[in-house]
């Protein structure tokens, strides 16, 4: 039976909880809050001018007599674009009503579409990867012809995507993908190839919240694609310096994306110039907790209620 107030009571939006969503769900007991897994798919605005005005317009299962205070957000899931759409609708509105969304709309939008943080990782003068954006297939050979000629490989990705999916590194004599390919969709997102070390592959991850960074680890690869989903293993950084680097320019990053948590991932090119290549407004973080000592699901938990973190056992930073 449920004994939680209705204030009490937080939405996480994932269609699979799995490990993290068991993390979140013991970090807001911790605090004295439900964790309740919701759809975004299950959720709907209401518009009728008939019905009571105490009634809510946006109408989240389990939450249909009053709205929460709180919402958590671990998943928006993909569907047609009308769909996606309605779905981050719901999220704007929910933040309209005065509900702390966490992230909110905006900063998804700004991070699941590579275009737009790649846009804005430039304009405030984050170093990130040189990168071209177009629909234009003839455009697209020209900039690889152009770049390969110039010395430099390229790698294409999806706009939208994670984890790897779809990335294609492209070297002299590869052929584009035709428009109507799943992975590019009509569109060619093109950025320069940065080599961490032939057969030394490696990147990082930093994760941010509230403006700092609070955990960061390296990730190696069998291949130049270094996600956990590919197969990466991670581990903990030792060196200071190189820890503090790191944290600034993911902070950075996050600072240009204005938002209030995420997943940066960083890589260091043979010169030992560090890039940030993606900022990742929904990160997983079960790979970092392996080499990290706090509490990471609890730090996102008490972040989003506004929780003193001097009063919080479990320490904000802790040693790799």
């Amino acid at each position: 039976m449920n004994n939680h107030p209705l204030s009490h009571r937080v939405p996480v939006f994932t269609d699979d909880p799995g490990w993290h969503g068991k993390r979140l769900q013991k970090a807001f007991a911790v605090r004295g809050f439900e964790a309740v897994f919701v759809s975004l798919k299950d959720c709907q605005i209401l518009l009728d001018s008939s019905q009571e005005p105490s009634q809510p317009i946006i109408r989240i299962p389990g939450f249909e007599q009053q709205l929460p205070d709180y919402a958590f957000v671990r998943g928006v899931p993909g569907g047609t674009l009308q769909q996606v759409i309605v779905r981050l609708d719901i999220l704007h509105a929910m933040k309209m009503l005065g509900i702390r969304v966490y992230n909110d709309g905006r900063a998804i939008e700004r991070t699941v579409d590579k275009a737009m943080t790649s846009f804005l990782l430039h304009y405030h003068g984050v170093a990130t990867p040189a990168t071209w954006i177009c629909e234009s297939r003839q455009q697209a050979h020209e900039v690889i012809a152009e770049q390969i000629n110039a010395g430099h490989q390229l790698v294409i990705k999806p706009l939208f995507g994670s984890q790897g999916k779809g990335v294609r590194k492209l070297v002299a004599g590869d052929s584009l993908p035709v428009p109507m390919d799943e992975h590019v969709d009509g569109l060619y997102y093109l950025q320069r190839y940065i080599d961490s070390g032939e057969g030394r592959w490696h990147d990082h991850r930093v994760f941010i919240i509230n403006g700092k960074a609070i955990g960061a680890m390296v990730r190696r690869g069998s291949s130049w694609v270094n996600n956990m989903a590919m197969g990466a293993r991670s581990e903990a950084i030792a060196n200071a310096t190189e820890l503090n680097e790191l944290n600034t320019l993911a902070e950075s990053a996050a600072r240009a994306v204005d938002i209030d948590y995420c997943g940066v991932d960083i890589i260091r090119d043979r010169d030992g110039k560090l890039y940030v290549l993606e900022v990742n407004s929904i990160p997983a973080w079960r790979g970092l907790q392996s080499v990290v000592e706090l509490d990471i699901a609890q730090v996102l938990v008490d972040h989003l209620l506004n929780v003193d973190q001097s009063n919080n056992v479990i320490p904000l930073y802790a040693s790799a």
